[in-house]
């Protein structure tokens, strides 16, 4: 078996070598500049769909709508935290969270949606979830072993987004 592992003494000097960059080493294997970019795209899309789903939770009015307003609350506070993760992952990497409101949907993979009946927040809704699961797909694949922390975290966020988007799904299928 052939050694994988840089001798001790080496590791050591590479980790007092760049001490400014704490958790990103010279065995960090993604393009930091690409992920901390990509990371702040993630961001802005969570923080959209926090807005979207708060609106919809607001604006939500019929014969079903306690239910459903109660829905989008919840999932409007799990978009939270996960804007939340993707925040303090991107300041670990040393790199600087955007909240900038003025930039925030041009940034975002989905779009902040409006609707007027409970169905059309649904679909929108649906439709942002099915958005955001395709985009994390994609980066997850794209991180591979380079960065496997943040893909782990976004693994995470993804299971929650697809349940988002079967809890969609059911509640058109109620409708």
């Amino acid at each position: 078996m052939s050694d994988f592992l840089t001798d001790v003494k080496t590791l050591r000097e590479n980790a007092r070598k760049n001490i400014k960059k704490g958790p990103v080493t010279d065995s960090y294997g993604a393009d930091l500049p690409k992920v901390l970019d990509v990371l702040n795209q993630s961001l802005a899309t969570e923080l959209i769909c926090v807005l979207r789903y708060t609106q919809h939770h607001f604006a939500a009015k019929g014969l079903n709508a306690e239910s459903v307003a109660a829905e989008f609350l919840e999932h409007a506070k799990e978009e939270q935290g996960h804007a939340e993760l993707i925040a303090a992952r991107i300041s670990q990497l040393g790199g600087d969270a955007d909240f900038n409101p003025d930039t925030l949907s041009a940034r975002a993979h989905s779009e902040y949606e409006t609707a007027d009946t409970l169905t059309a927040m649904i679909k929108e809704n649906l439709v942002a979830e099915r958005i955001a699961i395709s985009s994390y797909t994609e980066i997850i694949a794209w991180l591979g072993d380079g960065d496997p922390t943040t893909r782990r975290m976004l693994e995470e966020i993804l299971a929650v987004e697809e349940e988002h988007a079967d809890d969609m799904a059911n509640l058109l299928e109620k409708d």
